[in-house]
This record gives C-alpha cells, structure tokens and sequence, in this order.
C-alpha cells in the first residue's frame, strides 16, 4: 500500500481534521503526533482556506509575544474570522498567550508594543521577581469551572472520577509547563483552571463561547492527561 493510500485511509478514519497553523515558531511535529494519537487528521499548513476549511484549529508556539504575534500576522484575519464564527481555536503555551490582548513581555524587552489576537482580552504578566523563571516542570492543574476541554481524564489509580463512570476531570492531574509569562484575563470567568507557583496563575482559559481556549502548558508532553485533552478537542471540533 502506497503511502498517499495510508495517509487517505487515515484521514478517512480521522474524527476531525484539524488545522496546526504554521508560523514558523512551536514544536509542530509533537503536536501533530499527539493530534493523531487523539483520533484527528492533522495539516501543518500556512494555507489562509485551509486553515479556515478544518474542524478545529490549533495555534501552538515557543519562544517571544513580539515575535509570534508578528509571525502569524498573515493569518490574523483567518484566525479572528474562525472564532467569530464559532471554529474551535486551541492555543497552547504561546499560542495560549497570544490568545490575549498584550503581555508586558514586549514593553520588558524594550520592542515597544505588541497586540495579541484579543479573543480573550487580557494582558500576560511576567512572574514576580525572586520566583525562579522559567516556570519548567511538571505542575498541578486545579479546575476552576467546568468546560469540555477538561472532562473526562480516566487514569488507572485516579481518584477523580465521575459518578457516572466515565472518567474524571483534570482536576488535581499534572501537566508538563515552560513559561516565563502567565495570562491575566480580563473577566476572572475566562479562567478555567489555574495552577500555584508562589502564586496561583491561569494555567486554561476560554472566552465567553467556549470556541476559543489555550493552555499555558503543553499538552502533546504532559502524558495521558495531555492526551486525554487533546482528544476532548478533537471530539469538540467534531460535534461542530
């Protein structure tokens, strides 16, 4: 069998087919690894209408506020065009914080201004001084409210399952982190779930729909957790 005959059989069987937007920043490969691992199909693209045509999209992204806002320039209009109309938007660690409106992370660096997508208004704070930067490791998530990006973690030996036997939520599980900034949202409601380091810090936020959400850690290394979210996106992108 041919390689393009796998690759249509795979994405035939696919729940999803999820857009990873390529901007030139963020570990594409591990996320495209842990999408296809969650059941989806999975483009890197820097296609404007391929971007607009998936069931979801992902926005990943390592490295500065400034530079990734100015990389993903060309697809703002895309990506501010599939929130409005309600197309799932997953950012993760920057991707996450360019969710945003700013971060203090520009003005530090002396770069002046830089404007985040604004879909969940907001500013990214840089941790306080004397707090070891940066936040890298394995870190507790502690859920402030429910959201389906959330649901349904079912590991051997959790103590956070749901009544009805499906699995819990991620509530008290630990994901794997590499910051220097955190999100402030604006409305305390955008914050989904939190974590403490020397300060408790919104680790998942989501705007008012539910469409649009990131995480400040990184789910494709943060194990059967991780996982566990990346299929309840997937399954979030296919209900659409």
């Amino acid at each position: 069998m041919s390689q393009e005959q796998v690759a249509a059989d795979a994405s035939e069987d696919a729940l999803a087919e999820i857009a990873v937007v390529d901007y030139g920043l963020g570990n594409l490969r591990s996320v495209t690894r842990g999408l296809e691992r969650a059941g989806a199909a999975v483009e890197i693209t820097d296609d404007r209408d391929a971007i607009r045509s998936a069931d979801g999209i992902v926005l990943p992204g390592v490295g500065a506020f400034r530079e990734g806002v100015e990389n993903a320039g060309p697809f703002r209009d895309a990506l501010l065009e599939a929130a409005e109309d309600g197309q799932p938007v997953f950012g993760i660690c920057l991707g996450m914080q360019m969710l945003l409106t700013d971060s203090e992370e520009a003005e530090r660096e002396g770069q002046g201004d830089a404007r985040g997508l604004d879909l969940i208004p907001g500013t990214n704070r840089r941790f306080d001084e004397g707090q070891k930067v940066p936040h890298m490791g394995w870190n507790e998530l502690d859920v402030e409210r429910e959201h389906p990006l959330l649901n349904g973690v079912d590991t051997v030996g959790s103590e956070n399952r749901r009544a009805d036997g499906n699995g819990g939520s991620v509530d008290g599980e630990y994901a794997y982190f590499v910051h220097s900034y955190y999100a402030v949202p604006d409305d305390e409601q955008a914050v989904v779930a939190t974590t403490d380091y020397g300060r408790d810090f919104a680790s998942v936020v989501a705007n008012e729909d539910g469409t649009v959400f990131g995480t400040q850690f990184h789910p494709e290394k943060s194990g059967e957790t991780g996982l566990t979210i990346l299929r309840n996106f997937v399954d979030i992108c296919a209900d659409q």
